[in-house]
């Protein structure tokens, strides 16, 4: 990842930085969160961060106490946050018909492109595609020869 690009960073790369069953994606995850908070360049949106505080004090992987996952949220609050509205959710659900991916990751390109980013790391994604100037970028690809799969995929 280069520094001066805005990168908007999916639920996936928050929840393998907290989640110890993968140390291989919770130190990538962590390595990824610790540029972007040097450089300035994070960006998420109010739905990244909504997921967030479900999965990890959900039953699922990883458990964190209501307080914990709040003050994480907190804190990525201090970062360029894109609010989810109607305009984003309609031109999501164009994006969702003309490219055939989830709504929910449409949501995620449409938040991270009117954030003027260049990049969203995910792995929920094809890592290359391009929307419009959004590349997707997988920080976990190198980590698949290891478990023979990508979790989410």
């Amino acid at each position: 990842m280069t520094g001066d690009a805005v990168t908007f960073v999916d639920t996936n790369v928050l929840v393998y930085a907290h989640d110890a069953s993968d140390p291989g994606k919770q130190q990538r995850a962590r390595a990824v969160l610790e540029e972007l908070w040097a450089t300035g360049q994070g960006v998420l949106s109010t739905q990244v961060l909504q997921e967030f505080y479900v999965v990890v004090t959900g039953r699922q992987r990883i458990s964190m106490t209501p307080a914990e996952a709040r003050e994480i949220v907190s804190l990525y609050s201090t970062w360029q946050v894109v609010p989810v509205d109607v305009p984003m959710i309609l031109a999501a659900t164009r994006l969702h018909e003309t490219r055939a991916i989830s709504f929910w990751d449409a949501l995620i390109v449409e938040a991270a492109r009117l954030a003027g980013a260049v990049r969203v790391v995910t792995e929920d994604l094809t890592a290359g595609d391009d929307f419009d100037g959004v590349r997707i970028e997988d920080p976990f690809e190198a980590d698949v020869g290891a478990s023979g799969s990508q979790a989410g995929r």
